[in-house]
């Protein structure tokens, strides 16, 4: 077996990769699919690939797999034209395992005429399978200009959406892949703290989150969405991306951050609170303690076998009841490889909770002037959500 590369940051165990392999062969035998096709091209909602390979697709640049039920893979990705390796069975070369070969090209999507480069290497790989059944996964992450020219070039093949199989079995999370769950919230516990205990009067937005992100990464974190907004109390703000994140943070304003990224092994949580540059009025108070209340609606309902339209509808019955806005977007869902997985909880998915899958909770309206929310994720045991993960205490944080 060739030893993992140290080049690797917190490398899922081999073990756990032929887990995965293993639930998912069985499932495309069950449902007679040869091959699945997949693609991603980001870290941040592209965790099928990373899921396969525990490699990561980066920088919008496409990396293509191709997964046979009963063959090692085919990756197709970024290098120069031909570029094509052989690897071993027995661990890859320490760092792509389960894998056969790799393909190269230097394609770009932001060149047009090199869309076919890629998906060419993709039918290279899956002439085997020609007059056979191929899955797609992720078909909202996969390219046109691949999925038109595999068809194209496959006219004898049938092909299937796969995204379901695959994403029943990778909602659901192991021991293993749990415990980088954990220290992913423990890393997001420290960021928080780092940029709160930064602020001062004077700074911008950016320099907030620039000390979470800071943190983050020195702690294991490869990437991930770091959204910081400030205004006076009394004014509803929004978080958002660094683009508009140039404000000047001024005494008596009220800060909120969001941290949502991967921790130590690619595992995403999420945790977001408030800061108070000065005290904190009573009235936040009282309003985080409603916020805090309505989470528990949820999170008495986040058993397995829940259907996830009825915690939705009832969350939004209590807000409309007792005079708050009702969500309108997403609140609460599944993350693992991907910031937001499956499931989401919300009157679109059909899918009901599981046991084992990683939630998060974020409640988050604007109310009486001002923003109240809180943000924590859980993993669901047999009768329910356990403890939060997440230990950054449940306050509006007072700073400066």
């Amino acid at each position: 077996m060739t030893q993992l590369s140290e080049r690797l940051n917190t490398p899922i165990s081999t073990a756990e990769l032929e887990r995965r392999w293993q639930a998912v062969r069985s499932a495309m035998e069950a449902e007679k699919v040869d091959v699945l096709l997949m693609q991603n091209n980001n870290d941040h909602m592209g965790g099928y690939v990373k899921y396969f390979t525990d490699l990561p697709a980066t920088n919008g640049y496409p990396n293509t797999v191709v997964f046979p039920r009963d063959d090692r893979m085919t990756m197709v990705g970024q290098g120069p034209f031909g570029g094509s390796q052989e690897l071993t069975a027995g661990g890859g070369d320490g760092v792509r395992r389960g894998i056969k070969q790799v393909l190269t090209t230097p394609s770009y999507a932001s060149a047009h005429f090199t869309r076919d480069y890629d998906p060419e290497l993709a039918v290279r790989a899956l002439q085997p399978f020609a007059n056979g059944t191929i899955g797609l996964v992720g078909t909202y992450q996969m390219s046109f200009a691949t999925v038109d020219y595999v068809k194209r070039h496959l006219p004898n093949s049938r092909f299937v959406d796969a995204t379901e199989l695959v994403d029943r079995i990778k909602s659901i999370k192991s021991a293993e892949e749990q415990e980088l769950v954990i220290r992913c919230a423990q890393m997001q516990d420290g960021a928080v703290k780092a940029a709160f205990d930064a602020i001062r009067p004077g700074m911008r937005d950016y320099e907030v989150s620039a000390a979470a992100q800071y943190y983050s990464r020195c702690h294991g974190s490869e990437q991930g969405i770091y959204l910081c907004a400030s205004g006076p109390i009394g004014t509803p703000i929004k978080f958002s991306q660094i683009h508009v994140q140039n404000r000047v943070i001024k005494e008596g304003d009220y800060v909120a951050l969001l941290v949502e990224d991967s921790g130590p092994g690619s595992m995403f949580t999420e945790l977001g609170r408030t800061a108070v540059v000065g005290k904190v009025p009573q009235q936040m108070k009282d309003e985080l303690d409603f916020t805090i209340a309505a989470r528990k609606v949820t999170l008495d309902l986040l058993k397995p076998g829940t259907p996830c339209k009825e915690i939705w509808d009832v969350y939004n019955e209590f807000m409309r009841k007792n005079g708050r806005p009702e969500e309108a977007r997403l609140y609460c869902h599944g993350q693992g490889y991907d910031l937001v997985e499956r499931p989401l909880i919300r009157n679109d998915e059909p899918w009901t909770i599981q046991k084992d899958m990683n939630i998060v909770v974020h409640p988050t309206y604007a109310y009486n002037g001002n923003l109240s929310w809180l943000c924590d994720n859980y993993l669901i045991g047999s009768n329910g959500p356990g403890d939060r993960i997440h230990q950054f205490p449940e306050v509006i944080v007072e700073v400066g």
